[in-house]
Protein backbone atom coordinates (compact mmCIF):
# COMPACT_ATOMS: atom_id res chain seq x y z
CA UNK A 1 0.00 0.00 0.00
CA UNK A 2 2.72 2.14 0.77
CA UNK A 3 4.82 1.38 -2.01
CA UNK A 4 1.48 2.50 -4.35
CA UNK A 5 1.04 6.04 -2.68
CA UNK A 6 4.73 6.29 -3.16
CA UNK A 7 4.90 5.28 -7.21
CA UNK A 8 1.13 8.14 -7.14
CA UNK A 9 3.68 10.82 -5.55
CA UNK A 10 6.64 10.40 -7.63
CA UNK A 11 4.32 10.24 -11.02
CA UNK A 12 2.67 13.41 -9.50
CA UNK A 13 6.07 14.96 -8.85
CA UNK A 14 6.99 13.93 -12.18
CA UNK A 15 4.19 15.31 -14.17
CA UNK A 16 4.42 19.12 -11.93
CA UNK A 17 8.36 18.98 -12.95
CA UNK A 18 7.18 18.18 -16.21
CA UNK A 19 4.40 20.99 -16.44
CA UNK A 20 7.45 23.20 -14.85
CA UNK A 21 10.03 22.44 -17.35
CA UNK A 22 7.13 23.13 -19.86
CA UNK A 23 6.50 26.48 -18.71
CA UNK A 24 9.73 27.66 -18.69
CA UNK A 25 10.20 26.32 -22.05
CA UNK A 26 7.42 28.53 -22.76
CA UNK A 27 8.67 31.46 -20.96
CA UNK A 28 12.27 31.20 -22.59
CA UNK A 29 10.91 31.11 -25.88
CA UNK A 30 8.42 33.93 -25.36
CA UNK A 31 11.89 36.22 -23.93
CA UNK A 32 13.66 34.89 -26.96
CA UNK A 33 11.21 35.80 -29.13
CA UNK A 34 10.46 39.49 -27.47
CA UNK A 35 14.60 40.09 -27.55
CA UNK A 36 14.28 39.23 -31.70
CA UNK A 37 11.68 41.66 -32.06
CA UNK A 38 13.24 44.25 -30.04
CA UNK A 39 16.73 43.52 -31.92
CA UNK A 40 14.57 43.59 -35.24
CA UNK A 41 12.73 47.03 -34.19
CA UNK A 42 15.96 48.53 -33.45
CA UNK A 43 17.56 47.50 -36.56
CA UNK A 44 14.83 48.98 -38.72
CA UNK A 45 14.85 52.16 -36.91
CA UNK A 46 18.57 52.62 -36.94
CA UNK A 47 18.06 51.90 -41.36
CA UNK A 48 15.68 54.29 -41.10
CA UNK A 49 17.50 56.95 -39.48
CA UNK A 50 20.51 56.35 -41.54
CA UNK A 51 18.37 56.75 -44.94
CA UNK A 52 16.39 60.23 -43.22
CA UNK A 53 20.67 61.15 -42.66
CA UNK A 54 21.67 60.72 -46.23
CA UNK A 55 18.62 62.08 -47.55
CA UNK A 56 17.28 59.08 -48.67
CA UNK A 57 13.67 59.82 -48.12
CA UNK A 58 13.93 63.06 -50.43
CA UNK A 59 11.68 63.23 -52.89
CA UNK A 60 13.13 62.04 -56.32
CA UNK A 61 14.87 64.72 -58.80
CA UNK A 62 12.67 66.03 -61.31
CA UNK A 63 14.66 66.81 -64.20
CA UNK A 64 13.48 70.08 -66.46
CA UNK A 65 13.41 69.82 -70.00
CA UNK A 66 16.89 70.50 -72.27
CA UNK A 67 18.02 74.08 -71.52
CA UNK A 68 19.40 76.30 -74.70
CA UNK A 69 22.81 77.76 -74.14
CA UNK A 70 22.89 79.53 -77.11
CA UNK A 71 27.49 80.56 -77.82
CA UNK A 72 28.55 83.92 -78.26
CA UNK A 73 32.14 84.70 -79.48
CA UNK A 74 34.82 84.98 -76.59
CA UNK A 75 36.10 88.68 -76.61
CA UNK A 76 36.62 91.72 -74.08
CA UNK A 77 35.07 90.92 -70.68
CA UNK A 78 33.52 87.85 -71.88
CA UNK A 79 35.71 84.07 -70.26
CA UNK A 80 35.27 80.60 -71.42
CA UNK A 81 34.46 78.04 -68.61
CA UNK A 82 33.05 75.79 -71.01
CA UNK A 83 29.12 75.23 -70.37
CA UNK A 84 26.72 73.29 -67.98
CA UNK A 85 25.17 70.39 -68.77
CA UNK A 86 22.10 70.97 -70.88
CA UNK A 87 19.98 67.59 -70.42
CA UNK A 88 19.02 66.03 -66.46
CA UNK A 89 18.86 69.94 -64.78
CA UNK A 90 17.43 69.36 -61.40
CA UNK A 91 13.75 71.28 -61.18
CA UNK A 92 12.84 70.68 -58.16
CA UNK A 93 14.48 70.75 -53.99
CA UNK A 94 16.30 74.36 -52.65
CA UNK A 95 19.66 75.48 -53.15
CA UNK A 96 21.96 77.84 -50.90
CA UNK A 97 23.75 80.60 -53.01
CA UNK A 98 25.94 81.92 -50.94
CA UNK A 99 27.88 85.63 -52.00
CA UNK A 100 31.24 86.71 -49.59
CA UNK A 101 31.09 90.18 -50.00
CA UNK A 102 34.51 92.58 -48.69
CA UNK A 103 30.97 93.84 -46.29
CA UNK A 104 29.93 91.12 -45.41
CA UNK A 105 27.72 88.00 -46.87
CA UNK A 106 24.34 87.66 -48.47
CA UNK A 107 22.64 84.21 -48.76
CA UNK A 108 19.86 83.64 -50.65
CA UNK A 109 17.98 80.83 -51.95
CA UNK A 110 17.81 79.57 -55.08
CA UNK A 111 14.11 77.71 -56.60
CA UNK A 112 14.75 75.25 -59.60
CA UNK A 113 11.27 74.49 -59.73
CA UNK A 114 10.78 78.28 -61.12
CA UNK A 115 13.93 79.03 -63.06
CA UNK A 116 16.10 75.64 -63.59
CA UNK A 117 18.28 76.66 -66.01
CA UNK A 118 19.22 79.82 -64.65
CA UNK A 119 19.85 77.76 -61.27
CA UNK A 120 22.12 74.75 -63.53
CA UNK A 121 23.83 78.09 -64.83
CA UNK A 122 24.81 79.51 -61.81
CA UNK A 123 26.02 76.02 -60.09
CA UNK A 124 28.25 75.54 -62.63
CA UNK A 125 30.06 78.69 -62.58
CA UNK A 126 30.12 79.01 -59.17
CA UNK A 127 31.82 75.31 -59.31
CA UNK A 128 33.97 76.55 -61.64
CA UNK A 129 35.05 80.02 -59.74
CA UNK A 130 34.02 82.23 -61.98
CA UNK A 131 32.21 84.82 -60.07
CA UNK A 132 35.48 84.84 -57.23
CA UNK A 133 37.18 88.06 -56.77
CA UNK A 134 35.33 90.05 -59.51
CA UNK A 135 33.56 93.44 -58.65
CA UNK A 136 30.19 94.45 -58.49
CA UNK A 137 30.50 97.35 -61.07
CA UNK A 138 26.80 98.93 -60.64
CA UNK A 139 24.75 100.36 -57.78
CA UNK A 140 21.42 102.42 -57.87
CA UNK A 141 19.33 103.25 -55.18
CA UNK A 142 17.85 100.01 -55.11
CA UNK A 143 19.52 97.26 -56.18
CA UNK A 144 23.79 96.08 -56.46
CA UNK A 145 24.16 94.58 -59.84
CA UNK A 146 27.28 91.95 -60.13
CA UNK A 147 28.74 88.80 -61.91
CA UNK A 148 30.52 90.54 -64.88
CA UNK A 149 34.45 89.13 -64.16
CA UNK A 150 35.45 92.27 -65.87
CA UNK A 151 33.73 94.49 -63.85
CA UNK A 152 32.62 96.39 -67.19
CA UNK A 153 28.85 95.86 -67.29
CA UNK A 154 29.79 93.94 -70.31
CA UNK A 155 31.21 90.84 -69.65
CA UNK A 156 29.79 86.93 -69.05
CA UNK A 157 30.51 83.54 -69.80
CA UNK A 158 30.47 82.05 -73.56
CA UNK A 159 27.05 81.82 -73.99
CA UNK A 160 23.34 83.31 -73.10
CA UNK A 161 20.65 81.66 -72.30
CA UNK A 162 16.53 82.62 -72.37
CA UNK A 163 14.20 84.47 -69.49
CA UNK A 164 12.73 82.35 -67.47
CA UNK A 165 10.10 83.23 -64.67
CA UNK A 166 9.69 87.00 -64.82
CA UNK A 167 7.17 88.50 -63.18
CA UNK A 168 3.54 89.36 -64.18
CA UNK A 169 3.29 93.31 -65.33
CA UNK A 170 1.63 95.36 -62.81
CA UNK A 171 -1.97 96.45 -64.32
CA UNK A 172 -3.10 99.80 -63.95
CA UNK A 173 -7.03 99.89 -64.07
CA UNK A 174 -7.09 103.54 -64.29
CA UNK A 175 -5.51 103.37 -68.00
CA UNK A 176 -8.61 101.87 -69.16
CA UNK A 177 -11.51 103.29 -71.64
CA UNK A 178 -13.66 100.88 -70.80
CA UNK A 179 -14.31 100.72 -67.06
CA UNK A 180 -15.87 96.94 -67.44
CA UNK A 181 -12.69 96.04 -70.35
CA UNK A 182 -9.83 94.26 -68.86
CA UNK A 183 -7.19 96.60 -67.54
CA UNK A 184 -3.49 97.11 -69.71
CA UNK A 185 -0.62 96.33 -68.00
CA UNK A 186 2.13 98.77 -67.54
CA UNK A 187 5.06 97.00 -68.63
CA UNK A 188 6.61 97.38 -65.49
CA UNK A 189 6.40 94.70 -62.32
CA UNK A 190 7.48 94.95 -58.63
CA UNK A 191 10.61 93.85 -57.31
CA UNK A 192 10.41 93.46 -53.98
CA UNK A 193 13.53 94.13 -51.54
CA UNK A 194 14.97 90.57 -50.99
CA UNK A 195 14.44 89.14 -55.20
CA UNK A 196 17.31 87.58 -56.65
CA UNK A 197 17.03 87.98 -60.60
CA UNK A 198 19.36 88.05 -63.65
CA UNK A 199 20.28 90.98 -65.69
CA UNK A 200 20.63 91.72 -69.61
CA UNK A 201 21.02 93.68 -72.19
CA UNK A 202 18.17 94.42 -74.60
CA UNK A 203 18.69 91.62 -77.06
CA UNK A 204 16.51 89.29 -76.06
CA UNK A 205 17.59 85.55 -74.47
CA UNK A 206 20.97 87.10 -73.60
CA UNK A 207 21.28 86.37 -69.69
CA UNK A 208 24.91 85.38 -68.59
CA UNK A 209 26.24 85.77 -65.68
CA UNK A 210 25.51 89.53 -64.93
CA UNK A 211 22.73 89.43 -61.99
CA UNK A 212 21.06 92.40 -59.84
CA UNK A 213 19.92 92.11 -55.70
CA UNK A 214 17.37 94.10 -54.66
CA UNK A 215 17.73 95.94 -51.45
CA UNK A 216 14.95 98.57 -51.97
CA UNK A 217 11.37 97.87 -53.90
CA UNK A 218 11.98 98.86 -57.27
CA UNK A 219 9.74 98.40 -60.77
CA UNK A 220 11.51 97.62 -63.82
CA UNK A 221 10.05 95.80 -67.11
CA UNK A 222 8.71 92.87 -66.41
CA UNK A 223 11.66 91.03 -68.02
CA UNK A 224 13.74 89.86 -65.89
CA UNK A 225 14.07 86.37 -64.41
CA UNK A 226 13.98 85.87 -60.97
CA UNK A 227 15.38 82.80 -59.59
CA UNK A 228 15.66 83.56 -55.68
CA UNK A 229 15.11 85.33 -52.52
CA UNK A 230 17.80 86.94 -49.57
CA UNK A 231 17.41 84.95 -46.58
CA UNK A 232 20.62 87.20 -44.93
CA UNK A 233 22.73 90.24 -45.99
CA UNK A 234 19.96 92.85 -46.75
CA UNK A 235 21.50 94.95 -44.27
CA UNK A 236 25.05 94.73 -45.80
CA UNK A 237 23.34 95.37 -49.30
CA UNK A 238 21.62 98.61 -47.46
CA UNK A 239 24.89 100.05 -46.02
CA UNK A 240 26.39 99.38 -49.38
CA UNK A 241 23.93 101.36 -50.84
CA UNK A 242 23.85 103.97 -48.51
CA UNK A 243 27.37 104.95 -49.28
CA UNK A 244 26.27 106.06 -52.72
CA UNK A 245 27.57 105.66 -56.38
CA UNK A 246 29.95 107.21 -58.41
CA UNK A 247 27.02 108.54 -61.27
CA UNK A 248 28.97 106.98 -64.00
CA UNK A 249 26.33 105.20 -65.63
CA UNK A 250 24.00 106.97 -68.18
CA UNK A 251 21.43 105.35 -67.41
CA UNK A 252 21.60 105.54 -63.61
CA UNK A 253 23.47 104.52 -60.58
CA UNK A 254 27.05 104.49 -61.15
CA UNK A 255 30.59 102.13 -59.24
CA UNK A 256 29.58 101.72 -55.62
CA UNK A 257 31.30 104.49 -54.07
CA UNK A 258 32.24 102.06 -51.33
CA UNK A 259 34.22 99.25 -53.32
CA UNK A 260 32.12 96.14 -53.36
CA UNK A 261 34.01 93.17 -54.30
CA UNK A 262 33.08 89.05 -54.31
CA UNK A 263 36.09 86.98 -52.79
CA UNK A 264 33.89 83.70 -53.11
CA UNK A 265 30.58 82.95 -54.50
CA UNK A 266 28.92 79.07 -53.52
CA UNK A 267 26.08 77.40 -54.44
CA UNK A 268 25.57 74.02 -52.06
CA UNK A 269 22.51 71.64 -52.24
CA UNK A 270 21.02 72.67 -49.03
CA UNK A 271 18.31 75.07 -47.53
CA UNK A 272 19.44 78.33 -46.24
CA UNK A 273 16.19 78.99 -43.83
CA UNK A 274 13.42 81.33 -44.28
CA UNK A 275 14.10 84.63 -44.95
CA UNK A 276 14.15 87.47 -42.50
CA UNK A 277 11.84 90.27 -42.71
CA UNK A 278 12.60 92.19 -45.70
CA UNK A 279 12.25 96.07 -45.14
CA UNK A 280 9.71 98.20 -46.22
CA UNK A 281 9.30 98.99 -49.43
CA UNK A 282 10.17 102.64 -50.46
CA UNK A 283 10.31 102.55 -54.14
CA UNK A 284 7.58 104.12 -56.67
CA UNK A 285 4.18 102.02 -56.77
CA UNK A 286 2.55 104.00 -59.05
CA UNK A 287 3.37 101.93 -62.01
CA UNK A 288 2.61 105.45 -64.55
CA UNK A 289 5.61 106.53 -62.73
CA UNK A 290 9.29 106.71 -64.48
CA UNK A 291 10.63 103.39 -63.84
CA UNK A 292 14.55 103.39 -62.45
CA UNK A 293 17.04 102.48 -65.07
CA UNK A 294 17.37 99.25 -66.43
CA UNK A 295 19.63 96.45 -64.69
CA UNK A 296 21.38 95.79 -67.28
CA UNK A 297 21.19 99.09 -69.35
CA UNK A 298 25.25 99.04 -68.97
CA UNK A 299 25.70 96.53 -70.79
CA UNK A 300 26.66 96.70 -74.15
CA UNK A 301 25.08 93.89 -76.21
CA UNK A 302 27.26 91.02 -75.79
CA UNK A 303 26.19 91.08 -71.81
Amino acid sequence: MASSKARQRALARAKTERQIARRAAVARRRRQWQAGIGSAVALALLVLVVIWKTGGFDPEPVRASDCAWTPIEQGDGILDVGKPRSTGVLKNGVKTMKITLGQGTVTARLDPSKAPCTVESFTYLAEKKFFDNTTCHRLTDAILQCGDPSGSGSGGPTYRFPNENVPSPIVDPSAAADPNASAPATGNAIYPAGTLAMAHSSEPDSNGSQFFLVFKEVQYPADYTVFGTIVSGLDVLEKIGAAGNDGSNQAGGGKPNQETKISSLTVTDTDPGEPSAAPSASGSADPSASAPASPAASASSKS
